[in-house]
């Protein structure tokens, strides 16, 4: 089985091209704004038009269900939203409902008793497993922070899902071996500074990725 690659919180044109060129299944524009991958409604609507018909197009919030967010949703047009926060079931039903689009529901992760709950996030269509983000942080992705990937090692996870968190070109194929994910999510392992990516790196990540 190949695996899908998700490149995430993508801000340029030259790096989301970067991101097609080498394969990406998923590209991901992040709409936190206190996150430095923030992409904004007009560069998110660009970047999603760009990408259109090459790869999911994928919208991430965290916290935001309500009027902006349905604003947002209906005038770019994603493939897919991604909920980055603290969202419950019924908001993810809801969610799943009133757009009619696939949602993925990340999922903080630091040790085993994070796991123990996961079934009530089934609500949504894909799961995303990402490491919690480091205590007093402003957003919740994109840490560069791993956790136990032996946590995940054999377990059975009923809706397709993303490994995530602290994931790179160097140890995605490592992550891969230990936890069987049919798909990862990078932001900050193909990066040079923070919310700046580098195209030699994502095309280095997802041929490492398809490799193992």
């Amino acid at each position: 089985m190949t695996t899908k690659i998700k490149i995430c919180g993508l801000t340029t044109p030259d790096t989301l091209d970067a991101a097609l060129d080498a394969g990406a299944d998923f590209v991901g524009f992040v709409m936190v704004k206190a996150s430095p991958r923030y992409a904004g409604p007009a560069l998110a609507k660009r970047l999603v038009n760009r990408a259109r018909g090459r790869a999911k197009t994928v919208l991430l919030f965290a916290d935001m269900v309500g009027p902006e967010m349905d604003d947002l949703v209906h005038d770019l047009r994603p493939d897919m939203i991604q909920l980055h926060g603290r969202e419950t079931p019924l908001q993810i039903r809801n969610a799943r409902t009133d757009w009619k689009i696939p949602v993925i529901k990340a999922v903080g992760v630091s040790g085993a008793e994070d796991l123990v709950g996961l079934e009530a996030m089934e609500a949504a269509d894909h799961l995303l497993l990402d490491a919690k983000a480091p205590k007093g942080a402003f957003y919740s992705g994109g840490h560069g922070v791993a956790f136990d990937w032996t946590l995940l090692s054999g377990r059975a996870v009923r809706r397709p899902w993303f490994l995530a968190g602290g994931l790179n070109p160097d140890n995605v194929a490592e992550a891969l071996r230990i936890t069987g994910a049919p798909m990862v999510d990078v932001s900050s392992g193909v990066e040079s500074a923070p919310g700046v990516k580098d195209a030699d790196r994502i095309a280095t990540f997802i041929q490492n990725a398809r490799r193992s």
